[in-house]
């Protein structure tokens, strides 16, 4: 298989592997005070500073997760119920990934009122109308990178733009991990005095560590509520037994993917390159969407015309080649891509759509099975022309 979907999930790193089996060798609760305990408290204590040295963060800030969904949601939820008391609006951009959006509707339904952003045709956040929502708001939630086209956001002045108004800023930067350079304080210094840039959301699946494991960057002073109760942990915040091998494989993740970010991004933006123009070779109509040069490097999001994305996917799986539609938080489920929506493209282009994300095992091999399907996939799909151009 040609697997062309790492922004789904990337493979398991060998070195993540090794960590995760070390660490669950060890015997003990790492909230118990015997030495089996206190052993295994030392490990986690140790992958939450490493965990922090790359995400640039204070250790205490690190808050373990299963991974970036429920870390969204505590930010979210957590959030709002806080505040709630004081204001309750939510400032959401159009172009949010499903876990953000379908966790601000349920808060919709707790008596939120959501205020939407619009995004560029690149789905962009436009920093001006972002922060026209804000003032009086009771949070503001963006993404460092859209996980579907892969346009990359101004993130540092989002976070100023919510200070500036005083309200608490959530950024998801799920999909930029291990591709960006993502530092909670220096987003934080250049918000100034106001409250700004509180939380921000990582998932280890998508560098290489176990499916499982991720965290929530949360400043000292945030006021937000637990998801649930039922001990003191990570400051009250994600309480219960922590996963000691998880935090270690995600912590030895997190270090595989920053030694390597620069030169594998300069890798996976020349390869990304040639996949789009070899498509687009086989496929004159294809259209690059996003924004062309901010971009994730591993990110080709195309639109073509006329076929539907549904049987796109299966032709190429045929030919053995993995890609996606969109998000695969949304997978199994036919309907139009949201994002694609929000950038003003019709119903139909947002059917007609397929993301093909490179990652730190793709290969020239990979792309050069891709564009020899696409066309024959492209023609069987209900495209507008098929074959190659002449």
């Amino acid at each position: 298989m040609h697997y062309l979907d790492h922004a789904a999930t990337t493979p398991l790193r060998p070195e993540a592997r090794d960590a995760w089996l070390a660490a669950s060798e060890t015997v003990g609760n790492a909230s118990s005070t015997h030495g089996a305990g206190q052993e295994a408290r030392r490990l986690l204590e140790e992958a939450r500073e490493r965990a922090a040295a790359v995400l640039d963060c204070d250790p205490i800030e690190i808050v373990f997760t299963s991974g970036g969904t429920e870390s969204i949601n505590l930010a979210l939820q957590g959030l709002w119920h806080a505040r709630a008391a004081d204001t309750d609006a939510i400032v959401l951009p159009d172009a949010e990934h499903h876990a953000t959006m379908d966790t601000v509707a349920a808060l919709a339904g707790l008596g939120a009122v959501i205020r939407p952003v619009p995004v560029s045709m690149t789905a962009r956040i436009p920093v001006p109308t972002f922060a026209e929502a804000l003032p009086g708001a009771a949070l503001a939630t963006a993404l460092v990178a859209n996980n579907e086209v892969g346009t990359l956001n101004d993130a540092a002045g989002l976070a100023a733009a919510a200070a500036d108004a005083g309200v608490p800023l959530h950024l998801d930067a799920v999909a930029a991990l291990g591709h960006l350079p993502l530092s909670f304080r220096e987003w934080r210094a250049d918000a100034g005095a106001g409250i700004g840039l509180v939380a921000m959301s990582v998932a280890g699946h998508k560098i290489g560590a176990p499916v499982g494991i991720g965290a929530l960057v949360v400043t000292r002073s945030a006021r937000m509520s637990a998801l649930f109760r039922g001990g003191g942990q990570q400051r009250g915040l994600r309480p219960g037994t922590q996963d000691v091998a998880g935090a270690r494989a995600f912590a030895v993740a997190l270090e595989c993917a920053e030694r390597e970010r620069e030169s594998e991004a300069t890798r996976l933006s020349a390869l990304r390159d040639r996949l789009v123009a070899g498509i687009r070779e086989q496929v004159p109509e294809a259209e690059l969407l996003g924004e062309r040069t901010y971009r994730l490097p591993g990110n080709a999001h195309l639109l073509f015309p006329g076929a539907v994305g549904e049987s796109l996917l299966f032709l190429l799986d045929m030919a053995g080649v993995a890609a996606s539609t969109g998000s695969a938080c949304q997978a199994g489920v036919a309907e139009p891509s949201h994002v694609v929506q929000a950038m003003g493209r019709s119903e139909r282009d947002a059917r007609s759509v397929l993301r093909f994300s490179l990652g730190r095992t793709s290969t020239e091999d990979d792309v050069a099975t891709a564009v020899a399907a696409i066309g024959e996939a492209y023609a069987r799909a209900g495209g507008s022309r098929p074959g190659a151009r002449s």
